[in-house]
């Protein structure tokens, strides 16, 4: 229907009892990711820039974890059940001129854009519609009430289902996704009363007040279609993470990136990896990574927002965040790279070398036991194995510069601020607190002295 306007609602206030945990439900992370990133990335196509997110328990650390949101928030100070948030935040449903308002709860993250649009695809044929699942284990889930009609007439938390008063448990469920005619639900969310075992005002009740006023409800029946199943404990994070895992590898694998081992290798959502791309498991890859055709990606690394460009080769047991590696580049094994930390074509990195803030130019190297910090080093230049910038006087950080072409001797100690010049030469066992010309020579050690050994007589 054209004049239908849809806000969407996500319900994100719980705590989350029974996750054991004081962070707030829809941050437990999956991937990495919290749950309510997955809501989110599922209404986005259909809903974006109508999205409103009623928080509670937590709402500092909710809001500050989706900032791209700010201004869509509601607050519900007392969390009083699923009605209660509706009620909260019915005002701001209201304000953004909405026909309907699809409520979905924000510990979802396995739920489709597919099955969002076809409960959708419900407005102007109902005054009220849900989706409703038929699970092996119908658990906690509220239960769908039917008369002989097959007709719809309520729905019953699990708590409070009684088979005398309600029938026989026939094993449809409700998937805890709502589509709401805004001007038909006006009156009746007055009426949600609080007389339940739990004490709290259930969206749930609308079902049966809207039977009772002639409505049209209508539930959308999914079979078992897991993806619309909420999270409730650490088991049902851990099931829903190793689903989304195995999709997520099995994509990529069809589009024709080889990966090694699957089984072990672990790939967060928004990472993008491009055909022609090798890994190898165990591997974890998360956050706004990307890795380019024809990079490869030995076993046991673990990386976070980094980029990998074509060629370039990370072998084992590397820890990398925040970096840059370059086309053709080489890092491990056993290298640390730190947010700022930037590769160029050909540059090498080495086995228990870390870097932060410092860039190492094309064809650069730093093979062995080197920390190079809030660092700039130049095409072609070596670093000796032992070789540190010490970059921090405690209170404040200095740059370091290597001109192209300079060689570090090893267990060389560059004292920021400081420049070595072009294709100049550092002795190893150095401390430079000096600049270094462009094509000097610096030493700065202490004279050896040799003295005779006294032997002990036997």
């Amino acid at each position: 229907m054209p004049d239908t306007i849809i806000t969407a609602l996500v319900l994100a206030a719980g705590k989350g009892t029974r996750m054991y945990s004081s962070r707030p439900k829809v941050l437990q992370t999956i991937l990495n990711e919290p749950m309510l990133h997955y809501v989110y990335a599922a209404l986005n196509p259909s809903f974006n820039g109508r999205t409103l997110t009623v928080i509670g328990h937590g709402a500092d650390e909710v809001e500050a974890a989706f900032p791209e949101m700010k201004g869509t928030f509601v607050e519900q100070t007392e969390q009083l059940g699923t009605g209660h948030a509706l009620q909260v935040a019915w005002d701001a449903v209201k304000d953004t001129d909405a026909t309907h308002c699809l409520v979905i709860n924000g510990d979802t993250p396995l739920v489709t854009v597919e099955a969002l649009d076809r409960l959708a695809g419900m407005a102007g044929s109902c005054d009220l519609a849900f989706m409703t699942i038929t699970p092996r284990d119908a658990g906690t889930f509220g239960r769908v009430v039917r008369n002989s009609a097959r007709m719809i007439t309520a729905i019953v938390e699990a708590k409070d289902y009684d088979r005398n008063v309600h029938g026989p448990v026939t094993g449809e469920v409700n998937a805890g996704v709502y589509l709401l005619k805004v001007k038909s639900m006006e009156a009746l969310l007055g009426e949600l009363k609080n007389e339940n075992n739990s004490g709290e005002y259930y969206i749930t009740d609308l079902i049966e007040l809207a039977v009772k006023k002639s409505m049209t409800v209508d539930g959308v029946q999914c079979g078992d279609d897991l993806s619309l199943m909420g999270i409730n404990s650490p088991r049902e994070l851990i099931t829903a993470e190793n689903l989304l895992r195995r999709q997520i590898v099995e994509s990529l694998i069809d589009n024709g990136v080889l990966i090694h081992n699957p089984d072990t290798v672990v790939i967060g959502p928004k990472v993008k990896i491009e055909p022609g791309a090798e890994i190898f498991g165990h591997c974890e890859i998360y956050g706004n990574s990307s890795v380019a055709a024809g990079a490869r990606m030995g076993s046991y690394n673990y990386i976070t927002d980094a980029t990998f460009a074509s060629g370039c080769d990370v072998r084992q047991f590397c820890h990398i965040k925040g970096a840059e590696v370059g086309p053709n580049a080489w890092v491990g094994p056993y290298a640390r790279l730190r947010p700022g930390a930037v590769l160029k074509k050909g540059a090498r990195v080495g086995n228990f070398v870390e870097m932060k803030k410092a860039v190492l130019g094309e064809g650069a190297k730093a093979s062995h036991l080197t920390y190079l910090g809030d660092a700039e080093v130049g095409a072609g230049a070596n670093i000796g194995a032992g070789t540190i910038t010490c970059n921090y006087d405690g209170k404040n950080k200095f740059i370091t510069v290597i001109g192209e072409g300079a060689f570090i001797g090893s267990n060389t100690a560059l004292v920021a601020p400081v420049t070595v010049g072009k294709d100049a030469l550092v002795g190893a066992g150095s401390t430079i607190t000096k600049d270094v010309p462009a094509g000097g020579a610096a030493i700065a050690r202490g004279k050896q002295v040799t003295i005779k050994r006294r032997l002990k007589k036997s």
